[in-house]
Order: C-alpha cells, then sequence, then structure tokens
C-alpha cells in the first residue's frame, strides 16, 4: 500500500484533490510502519529475544540526527558528546521519541537536547507531559518504547525538576 500510495503521490497530471490524499495516505503509511516497528522491537525486549547490536556511538551526534527527525526548528542540540556502546538506530529513535512526546504533550514549540558526555538532558518537560515522557501513563507509545529500549541497553531516564536526563553506557 505504501508503494502505491508513493507512486500515486509523485504521479504527473494527477491534480487536486487526489494528489493531497495520495500524500496523506503515504505519510500514514509511514506512521503505521514505524507503529509496527516499536510494537515489535519491545515485544523483543519483553520476552528477552532482543539482541542489540551494538556499536560505538558519540552522543552528540546521536542527538543531532535523533533531532533532525523532527527538524531543526523543533529541537535545539548542544554540548560536548562522549563515547557510549549502543544500537544506535534504536537510541536515535528513542531520543527523537522522547523529543517528540515532550513538544506534543508538553505543549511545547521547541526543546533543547544537550550532550553531557555519555548522558543527554532533554528540556523543558512539562509537569503534566512528564509521566507520559516517562512512559508510565501510556498515552504515547513512542515515548514508552523509547524508556525500555534505552533501560535495555543498561541506560536509564529520570527526571530531574523540568529536564530528562537520559544516562547511556559508556564505550
Amino acid at each position: 500500500m505504501a508503494g502505491f500510495a508513493r507512486t500515486l503521490a509523485h504521479a504527473e497530471g494527477l491534480g487536486d484533490p487526489a494528489s493531497r490524499y495520495a500524500a496523506m495516505i503515504e505519510e500514514a503509511a509511514g506512521q503505521i510502519r514505524e507503529l509496527l516497528d516499536e510494537l515489535t522491537l519491545v515485544s523483543r525486549i519483553e520476552t528477552g529475544r532482543y539482541e542489540p547490536p551494538l556499536a560505538e556511538a558519540d552522543t552528540a551526534e546521536l542527538a543531532r540526527t535523533a533531532a533532525e527527525r523532527l527538524g531543526p526548528d523543533r529541537v535545539s542540540v548542544s554540548g560536548a558528546g562522549g563515547n557510549v556502546r549502543v544500537d544506535v538506530e534504536a537510541i536515535e529513535r528513542a531520543v527523537s521519541s522522547l523529543a517528540r512526546c515532550a513538544l506534543r504533550h508538553g505543549g511545547l514549540e521547541r526543546v533543547e537536547l544537550v550532550a553531557h558526555g555519555e548522558a543527554l538532558s532533554l528540556s523543558p518537560i512539562t509537569t503534566s507531559s512528564a509521566p507520559v515522557v516517562l512512559g508510565t501513563q501510556l498515552r504515547d507509545l513512542g515515548a514508552a518504547v523509547a524508556v525500555r529500549v534505552i533501560e535495555a541497553l543498561g541506560g536509564s531516564v529520570a527526571l530531574d525538576a523540568e529536564t530528562l536526563r537520559i544516562r547511556l553506557p559508556a564505550y
């Protein structure tokens, strides 16, 4: 379905509103694909079948890549990173999901990711969004999966006032 929608969205002469509908279908198919990927990952974690492809990565680079998924106007990135050993793709997706959750459930326009050696901090986290971002209130599957991924890799997620502290395993 996604391939068919992509073909339609880029077809010449389709015209409005059909081209807009095709683009909406393509976007929805991508969201469903991401949802299935997240469900598969958390299922593997919960059943003890998660065998992450560990690789060395820099936390500042992980933060930049995660922020790119949401756009530079939504997430600013700063700080000096440190070397960690993680499932790079899963951590990039997890950090991006946590930032998206903070934006969506906090009613925010922009958040900041700061690399501090092997840790990242995400702020601000509003009082109303904190339980959702921490995955304790299951209103955002992406955030709940993100927390489980970070913990499955030996990291931790904790709230410190309006800042989410994400600690990753050092290399």
